[in-house]
């Protein structure tokens, strides 16, 4: 490993001082465009609350603040434990049906956590199949007979989400695992360290940016969820959002709670930045044999089954069961998915998805890339706030995205009546177009997230030598960051696709007049209490979802297969 010279720290020094040019300036902007729908909120908390703030201050808010808190310290701990442990195993290790089980990990992340909820609770609940079959072995008739974990509570709530949102750990995980080289495994247990101390004094260590935004990501998923913690009666935020907008009619209180989740969300980037203490992490690319990392680790058989065991757990309670279970009820219930109507909702969701996927990732892309060509802290703190969507209900943001846009298309109807005495209406509001805008801003922490922890893996070596053949900051990200980035690129488009298609309420404030999507067909069969009659529109969000998850293992396996696990060590510079 190169030793790191003073040089080197003098210019990653001077790479980030912020430098005022044509891309800063464009970077600017477009943070500042994806965050007109968040200030949007912002202003309306400034609004009157005719006393709601103080009466929800002085009754449940410190319940609502407790509840969220573990809510999202139980999740956080769960998907970390989950997703990085089953990376870990499935990287390294030779396991029984390996190639099955790195992408059959994945398939949770094609779940609704909401439809999950409905499962368990139809399984688990006192009238359900498990509790009967106690009370028909052991003769109990009561509830007070016997004890059960309830599922409708704060720990079922925390076991659901875990098993939905664990896939957003494993995925950044296995990909930061794969970019580590055989080398630096056989160096540690050279010296005398078994496979526990190595992974974590080596390997955890190196990977810990893409684990962190992973985390990070399952913490603000649990911080909006509403399906789940409404069903599950678990007095969070969000749910506590929603009973001051719809029971108490107050969208400026609504509002004022949401700003209270972007302190959390805060909070979590403050918190894990002073953790960091300004290291960056980067790796030297060199080419070496992957397989050799997996071969030189060696389980009893043993702890090779408990293993197995281990990685097969979460896919049978994230997917299989729940999964099996809408199987059952769709084949009751087949003649929903032969309805005309069926194949248009799942167009309109396919459409909405692809186009909010694309846009996101190429937002994100720009606003990474933006921040590591001389950004500095203005760029950073700009990219950092308007990535901030991903924290804000998506009900609230809705309202956040029609206020700008109605704005816009009342100053253009008004324009263009007094220059040509022609009236343009809505032009945006009320349209696709204004769907996608609000997905983009809802999920663009999803593809920044991603983007960024791709770029940290890139040394600035490699920018300094193209930049000194000539290449440009467009050039350079084209010919050598993008092809670099393939992994991620194609990480950040599938989380951002399979959310889109599973978002529920900004689609239902969003869409135009009778434009439905499968979450709005699923939802509103599930509120009439026809479960069984929604699990075809639920099987359909799941399968859009299952393609994707299998094309992305396929390309992580292809990098395998190149012998292109490219890292032979890690730098540590210092940031300032």
């Amino acid at each position: 490993m190169a030793p790191v010279t003073t040089v080197q720290i003098q210019l990653s020094k001077r790479s980030i001082r912020f430098r005022f040019n044509a891309w800063t300036a464009a970077v600017l902007i477009v943070a500042v465009l994806a965050f007109v729908p968040i200030a949007a909120v912002l202003g309306m908390a400034m609004a009157p609350t005719d006393g709601v703030w103080d009466h929800l201050s002085a009754t449940v808010l410190p319940q609502y603040v407790r509840t969220t808190l573990l809510l999202m310290t139980g999740v956080g701990i769960g998907t970390f434990i989950v997703g990085t442990g089953t990376a870990w195993l499935i990287t390294v290790y030779r396991l029984p049906g390996r190639q099955i089980l790195e992408w059959a990990l994945l398939l949770p992340l094609a779940m609704p956590a909401y439809v999950v909820a409905y499962v368990y609770t139809d399984i688990l609940e006192f009238a359900g199949p498990i509790q009967g079959l106690l009370r028909h072995l052991y003769g109990w008739k009561l509830h007070s007979d016997y004890w059960f974990p309830d599922i409708r509570s704060l720990g079922g709530a925390i076991t659901v989400m875990t098993l939905v949102l664990y896939p957003y750990v494993y995925l950044l995980a296995r990909a930061a695992f794969l970019d580590q080289a055989a080398g630096v495994v056989e160096v540690s247990r050279s010296l005398g360290h078994g496979p526990w101390r190595t992974f974590c004094k080596v390997s955890l260590p190196m990977a810990r940016p893409s684990i962190v935004v992973g985390i990070s990501l399952c913490m603000m998923e649990a911080l909006n969820d509403f399906g789940t913690v409404d069903f599950f009666a678990v007095p969070t935020f969000t749910t506590g959002i929603f009973d001051v907008w719809l029971n108490m009619g107050s969208a400026s209180g609504a509002a004022q709670m949401a700003s209270v989740l972007l302190i959390f969300v805060l909070a979590l980037v403050i918190v894990e930045r002073a953790a960091r203490r300004g290291r960056r992490y980067y790796h030297s690319y060199q080419k070496a044999e992957y397989e050799g990392m997996a071969s030189s680790q060696t389980l009893t058989p043993k702890w090779r089954a408990a293993a197995f065991v281990a990685c097969v757990v979460p896919i049978v309670g994230g997917f299989l069961i729940p999964a099996g279970l809408l199987v059952t009820y769709a084949l009751r219930h087949y003649q929903v998915a032969l309805q005309p109507e069926f194949s248009i909702y799942a167009g309109n969701s396919l459409m909405l998805s692809g186009l909010a996927a694309l846009v996101a990732v190429m937002v994100g892309t720009f606003l990474a890339y933006g921040t590591r060509l001389h950004g500095g802290r203005i760029v950073l703190l700009a990219t950092r706030v308007a990535s901030l969507g991903y924290a804000v209900p998506g009900a609230v943001l809705a309202i956040g995205v029609i206020l700008p846009t109605a704005l816009l298309d009342n100053t253009i109807d008004a324009w263009s009546q007094s220059l040509f005495g022609i009236p343009t209406g809505l032009l945006i509001s009320g349209t696709v177009m204004v769907v996608v805008i609000g997905y983009v801003v809802r999920f663009l922490a999803l593809s920044y997230g991603a983007m960024e922890a791709g770029l940290a893996r890139i040394t600035p070596n490699m920018d300094g030598a193209a930049r000194t053949l000539g290449a440009g900051p467009g050039r350079l990200l084209l010919r050598v960051h993008l092809p670099l980035l393939r992994a991620s690129l194609l990480t950040a488009g599938l989380l951002v696709f399979v959310d889109c298609m599973k978002e529920l309420p900004m689609t239902m404030i969003l869409r135009p007049f009778n434009f439905e999507t499968l979450a709005t067909f699923v939802h509103q069969y599930a509120m009439d209490e026809r479960l069984e009659e929604s699990a075809p529109g639920a099987l359909a969000i799941v399968i859009a979802g299952i393609l994707p998850v299998i094309l992305l293992s396929r390309t992580l396996g292809a990098r395998l297969k190149a012998n292109v696990a490219p890292v032979v060590g890690s730098v540590e510079v210092a940031a300032r």
